[in-house]
């Protein structure tokens, strides 16, 4: 059978606009980017397109059907989404404000690399809208005739795409004109992350199945 490659297309671009609306995963990248540094901002990147891939196989598998029929499943998904960016918000808040690092200190940069991906794969895996938008996505635009293998080559490049857009977000914002600029704001820098953590938490707690 030939790759139906008008469905693809018709996929990836649906999924590209959304990729490229600023939510919580570019939230996260933008501060790895400023109060980390680029390896940082990379890893987290690499953990929100690994997320894809888990939403892409439980979708696949039929268990995205569940928890979006599920209003039980969803809150709990929903809430814990919702503590999680609050606690993002508090850490933000309480950190120091960011600042250029001295040259020559690499200390610790690569104990830090799970954590990084470990930040990125979390906030994008308990986003419950990311559940919907998937199921969405796949009832709407794939075809019930289209292979498993062939949904699974859509999710593979999903997350090759997501992790390429973050990938250029964290190198323009890791410039190091651009983290001049923030480093100057000092700790309004976290106040301002802190807050848009705290909005993003309450717009996933009002998040509602549709």
């Amino acid at each position: 059978m030939d790759f139906p490659w008008l469905e693809f297309a018709g996929l990836m671009l649906a999924f590209g606009i959304n990729a490229v609306i600023p939510g919580a995963d570019f939230a996260m990248v933008l501060r790895q980017s400023i109060a980390h540094d680029r390896r940082a901002a990379l890893f987290t990147s690499a953990g929100i397109a690994t997320s894809i891939l888990v939403h892409g196989s439980y979708t696949l598998l039929g268990v995205g059907v569940i928890v979006g029929q599920s209003l039980l499943l969803f809150n709990i998904l929903k809430w814990l989404g919702a503590a999680y960016l609050v606690y993002l918000a508090i850490s933000a808040l309480r950190s120091p404000p960011p600042k250029a690092p001295e040259s020559g200190d690499l200390s610790g940069a690569r104990r830090g690399d799970l954590a990084a991906f470990a930040l990125g794969f979390l906030t994008n895996l308990l986003n419950p809208k990311a559940v919907l938008f998937f199921l969405a996505l796949f009832t709407s635009l794939v075809s019930v005739r289209t292979g498993g293998d062939v949904k699974v080559i859509y999710v593979l490049a999903m997350s090759i795409m997501l992790f390429a857009w973050f990938a250029l977000v964290s190198i323009f914002f890791t410039t190091p004109s651009v983290r001049q600029g923030f480093f100057r704001f000092g700790r309004w820098f976290n106040r301002v992350t802190g807050i848009t953590f705290i909005l993003l938490a309450f717009r996933v707690a009002i998040a509602q199945q549709h």
